[in-house]
């Protein structure tokens, strides 16, 4: 039967490469259009030939080869099979992100995440926890794992400029993850493209983006997010004064940035300011 380049294999037992006997294939290299063919013939000795594609109309299939063979880089099979091992940890390790990161949570994060966050998918989540509980902790478990799970490429961080580097600083540290800032360096080194899709994590500055509409037209043109992290979320609430509906920039940046996410988790310690109607209105943005 007629064959392709391709098709050759080792082990086969192929006709037309020296007239009609058959020849067994030791190895084929394709190279561009060509196959780097060695072969043994009927007495056993080894002979090479390259092929071009002028030359699949002589050539005929007596016995196939093997579809496989244990020629292959050694060191990238064993990466390959590292990289499965790691991204499939999670079914045999449950807490593979608390094992692979340098902290030692408390039993309220592991709840919070593992109990009550990663069962929703997608989520919309207001973690609303006292100082110092660790929600920054909570968040980077969150992270990793769903990274780890195949369920997060994309993250956005939207934090106070006060806090942002303290993000960065963490994340890197606790988790390994590395997060770039949005700054006005990397936005005007992006040029006419769009830093919000060339980032896949990245950390903005509250007031910075809502401060900025066009900042936010551009966020809404890249990619959805696949998680969303709002720290200090309390800064993003609403005012009613007089019984009139009063949104401030960063209420707005919060609804725009929120509505183009998979997964929402807004994070503050102090949610509710006393006032009802500000606290549904907050509420209902979120949700």
């Amino acid at each position: 039967m007629p064959l392709r380049l391709e098709d050759l294999k080792p082990e086969a037992q192929v006709t037309g490469l020296i007239g009609r006997e058959a020849v067994r294939i030791v190895s084929a290299q394709m190279m561009g259009e060509a196959c780097d063919l060695v072969f043994r013939d009927g007495q056993g000795n080894l002979q090479s030939q390259i092929l071009f594609r002028d030359r699949e109309a002589d050539l005929e299939l007596v016995a196939g080869g093997r579809k496989w063979s244990f020629q292959g880089d050694g060191d990238k099979f064993r990466l390959v099979s590292e990289g499965e091992r790691i991204r499939l940890a999670y079914l045999f390790d449950p807490y593979v992100a608390v094992s692979s990161s340098a902290i030692d949570p408390l039993p309220h994060q592991i709840s919070a995440v593992y109990e009550h966050m990663l069962p929703r998918q997608p989520m919309c989540y207001l973690l609303a926890d006292d100082p110092g509980a660790g929600k920054t902790i909570m968040a980077g478990l969150l992270i990793k794992e769903l990274l780890i799970r195949g369920e997060l490429e994309r993250c956005l961080i939207v934090a106070p400029g006060s806090l942002s580097e303290q993000w960065q600083d963490e994340l890197k540290e606790k988790f390994e993850l590395q997060f770039e800032l949005l700054t006005r360096d990397l936005i005007n080194a992006t040029g006419l493209g769009n830093p919000f899709a060339e980032k896949s994590l990245l950390i903005a500055r509250m007031d910075m983006l809502s401060r900025d509409q066009e900042l936010q037209t551009r966020l809404e043109q890249a990619p959805q997010w696949d998680l969303v992290v709002c720290d200090e979320s309390h800064r993003m609430s609403v005012h009613y004064f007089g019984g009139e509906f009063k949104p401030t920039k960063r209420y707005q940046m919060g609804q725009r940035v929120g509505n183009h996410a998979r997964n929402l988790l807004l994070m503050t310690a102090t949610p509710h300011n006393g006032k009802d109607d500000d606290f549904q209105a907050f509420m209902a943005a979120a949700g």
